[in-house]
């Protein structure tokens, strides 16, 4: 951590809050938090629905996983091309336009009348959902350069608990008023949430050079990839982690909704709660950062990551083993997760919506892949062949972090 703080500093100092005449307050972070679980909480709302929505639209097992791969492809897309915007365009007004397409976006998948509509709908929704990260560089933007750790982490804490409870409120409104309620719940939300964003955020544009334009801008997040080590050794783990991550909230509602278990949206969307542990491990992982222990973090993060599956592929057999599997995996995600972010960021705070978005490009594509990967395989295989593949895929991230540990910051 100490050779990319101390490339930071200049530019952080010009970015803290001290310099902005805008006091980040532990209210504002908080909302930041709502706002950004609340955005990225729509990309994993379907996943408890996944049974559902493959009977409602005819859509085969072997292929529902396409729902979350084309919602992953469409934030993915939205990573790359909307979120360098940050650094260019008052980050207010970004923020504000992106959650209003998104709750129109909402509301059409609420409405889908056909499988292909619902497919586009939900592709959208990806694409808009990426106003998360443009949260995350704002929140750290604001933040002191002796805070953006805790500030970070705070807000990620926040996105966590927006996919726990994606997976819990999902599967409750589902059960009282069917699936369509959940995304026309979540577009009022969002609404309202652009409201007080937009009366409460300071009016703030990006750091990006006035003279730089739109292609030049998306030309530079190539080249910060070129030039920063750092930043590709932890966009690779970004891909593992949330690979493994996807493997399992992809493919667990199927074996969960079978026989013997048969249990409802609630019960499936339930087990989110139990990686409540992840939004403590996202508090926790950006004040270790913050104290410099961000190579030790990872390291544990990943260990963990990898002994989660052993209690997961007895899911079958015991309930109890998925919740002690989930509570360690979701913890080691987001441990991880945090780490690598508060690093990123710290490459080039000047850059920071150019750096979150495409280290969150690998990972959007892990969390696609992982999801197609999952679901082909139960269907080929069951349970524990998906299990057996979310264990080799943390195990190769772990590999890499010692690889390359000594310049992955």
């Amino acid at each position: 951590m100490g050779r990319e703080q101390c490339v930071a500093a200049p530019e952080a100092g010009r970015l803290g809050a001290g310099t902005s005449g805008f006091e980040l307050s532990r209210g504002i972070t908080l909302l930041f938090a709502v706002a950004s679980g609340t955005a990225v909480a729509d990309v994993y709302a379907a996943q408890p629905l996944l049974v559902t929505l493959g009977r409602d639209f005819s859509i085969g097992t072997a292929t529902v996983g396409a729902i979350v791969t084309l919602t992953q492809i469409g934030y993915g897309l939205g990573l790359f091309f909307l979120v360098p915007l940050g650094d260019m365009l008052d980050r207010r007004r970004l923020v504000v336009a992106q959650l209003l397409l998104l709750a129109t976006a909402l509301t059409a998948v609420g409405t889908a009348g056909n499988a292909a509509l619902l497919l586009v709908g939900l592709t959208t929704v990806g694409l808009l959902a990426v106003v998360t990260q443009t949260l995350v560089a704002f929140a750290a933007s604001l933040a002191p350069p002796e805070e953006r750790g805790r500030v970070v982490g705070l807000v990620t804490s926040g996105v966590v608990t927006g996919i726990l409870l994606a997976r819990t409120v999902s599967g409750v409104l589902a059960d009282l008023a069917g699936w369509r309620s959940v995304y026309l719940s979540s577009a009022v939300v969002t609404c309202v949430l652009a409201l007080a964003l937009h009366r409460l955020l300071p009016s703030r544009r990006g750091a990006a050079p006035a003279a730089m334009g739109y292609g030049q801008l998306l030309r530079s997040t190539l080249t910060l990839f070129a030039r920063e080590r750092v930043l590709r050794v932890r966009a690779l783990l970004a891909l593992l982690v949330f690979a493994a991550f996807s493997v399992l909230w992809s493919s667990v509602a199927l074996p969960l909704s079978a026989p013997p278990l048969s249990l409802s949206h609630t019960g499936i969307g339930a087990f989110g709660l139990a990686g409540a542990a992840g939004a403590l491990a996202a508090t926790a992982a950006g004040r270790l950062n913050d104290r410099g222990s961000s190579r030790r973090t990872t390291g544990i993060g990943l260990a963990l990551l990898t002994a989660s599956w052993l209690p997961l592929a007895f899911t079958r057999h015991s309930l109890w083993a998925l919740a002690a599997g989930v509570i360690v995996l979701d913890l080691a995600v987001q441990a991880v997760h945090v780490t690598n972010q508060a690093l990123v960021y710290a490459l080039r705070p000047a850059a920071g919506s150019r750096l979150i978005g495409g280290y969150m490009v690998f990972y959007s594509i892990g969390s696609a892949s992982g999801a197609v990967a999952a679901t082909t395989v139960y269907a080929a295989a069951g349970w524990t062949a998906v299990c057996a593949l979310g264990a080799g895929i943390s195990a190769l991230a772990l590999l890499l972090w010692a690889v390359t540990r000594g310049a992955a910051g």
